[in-house]
């Protein structure tokens, strides 16, 4: 689920939860290509045409697009600053658009460097704390990061490095927003190449700066949600990572986000077990008081732990699944549209009710977060567009076999 934490790319967060969902959707994919070849959604139901998807998003937010694209275009960081300090204590919306401007900036530098751009200094000069030179990394350029919320940003031509956020970090050192997001890029960099021997480094720098950052604005939670990830790719004592939840817990105890962001850790991938996670997001979800979306953490929690290769007939019909896919419908309609992580939980619903062959529910889903594919599961695969255009044009052929119609959307 990296991409979640991301968007959010992302978004992207993501994260956020690594799952080879190519894998799993691969038969479903060559199944919508006949599909995508007899229905065209955007001509005959207003769906956005598939190369126009933004990668960058998991839904929209005109405020952060208009400053992150003049931040791009001029590489001058105070209007993404600006945007930060518009967005104070609304902390979903912070982490979301901490998640996705540190994508944008990770895959700006990507772009830069593969279009042959010079480097820049090693891993162990980018602290970048106070009175200190900041530099962004040789190794481990980011990929765009993939994350509920991973965002990759736009087309970077010449100039565009991402120098705006170095120079963000080095004029302002105590700007909070500044570090929230410098902390989150590294994270990218870090992730984009866990192999390389400055993985480790990179993650512990990032915590370094997560520290920063909740020095400045204690009553933030944003940085305490970017070190839960790093949490568990340094593998955390269960102890540390109880007593760094409970700070999460204290800050913002109904924080969607940043139960997105400690599910992974109690997973079987991580630091515990399908059990562990299963009976985190349940208890979550109980407990949960009405007008949020915590009821739908299991469905997180179901797809994180899904076999990589079905052989059961009716998995997605199964009452786990089901339980699941309800639990999130009902929070989806509890918390106002606008809310900036409800967009993550209907891209995983149309995933999921298109498996389970419920194609009208999908489509309903679709209507909302149609435009925008910077998400879990799209955010994890190899072609977030593609994959996204796969699963909408199956849910429109599987709508219109089972007798649906335009008219009836």
């Amino acid at each position: 689920m990296e991409a979640l934490l991301v968007l959010i790319a992302l978004t992207a967060i993501t994260g956020v939860l690594i799952v080879p969902a190519m894998r799993r959707g691969g038969l479903l994919r060559r199944r919508s290509a006949a599909a995508g070849a007899v229905i065209d959604p955007a001509a005959s139901y207003g769906f956005v045409p598939a190369g126009q998807l933004d990668v960058r998003l998991p839904g929209p937010d005109a405020e952060l697009v208009e400053a992150l694209e003049e931040t791009q275009r001029t590489q001058d960081w105070e209007p993404v600053a600006r945007l930060l300090a518009f967005t104070g204590d609304e902390w979903e919306l912070r982490w979301q658009r901490v998640q996705s401007l540190a994508g944008a900036a990770a895959m700006e530098l990507a772009r830069s460097r593969a279009q042959g751009a010079d480097g820049a200094d090693s891993p162990r000069d980018a602290r970048g704390g106070p009175g200190d030179a900041v530099s962004f990394l040789k190794s481990g350029a980011a990929d765009g990061g993939s994350g509920p919320g991973g965002a990759g940003g736009s087309s970077a031509g010449a100039g565009q490095d991402a120098r705006w956020l170095r120079r963000w970090r080095a004029q302002q050192p105590r700007d909070a927003g500044c570090a929230q997001v410098y902390a989150q890029f590294l994270v990218w960099q870090a992730l984009a190449d866990p192999s390389s021997a400055d993985h480790r480094i990179i993650l512990e720098e990032a915590r370094t700066v997560c520290h920063d950052a909740a020095e400045i604005a204690p009553a933030d939670p944003t940085p305490h949600l970017t070190e839960l990830v790093i949490a568990r790719h340094l593998s955390y004592r269960r102890a540390d990572f109880e007593s760094l939840w409970a700070t999460v817990k204290r800050l913002a105890p109904h924080h969607m986000g940043a139960h997105l962001a400690a599910l992974p850790y109690w997973s079987e991938r991580w630091c515990g077990s399908r059990e562990d996670a299963i009976a985190f997001a349940q208890n979550v979800a109980a407990n949960a008081p009405e007008g949020t979306l915590l009821p739908a953490l299991p469905l997180f929690a179901v797809y994180e732990h899904l076999p990589e290769v079905n052989v059961v007939r009716g998995l997605y019909q199964s009452a786990e699944v089901e339980n699941a896919v309800e639990a999130a419908e009902f929070a989806v309609d509890q918390v106002e549209d606008d809310h900036p992580v409800r967009p993550h939980v209907l891209h995983l619903l149309v995933w999921m009710l298109v498996r389970a062959e419920r194609y009208e529910e999908a489509l309903e889903a679709l209507q909302f977060v149609d435009g925008f594919v910077g998400a879990v599961p799209w955010a994890e695969t190899d072609d977030p567009a593609g994959t996204y255009a796969a699963y909408r044009a199956l849910a429109l052929a599987g709508w219109e076999a089972t007798g649906g119609a335009r008219a009836q959307l």
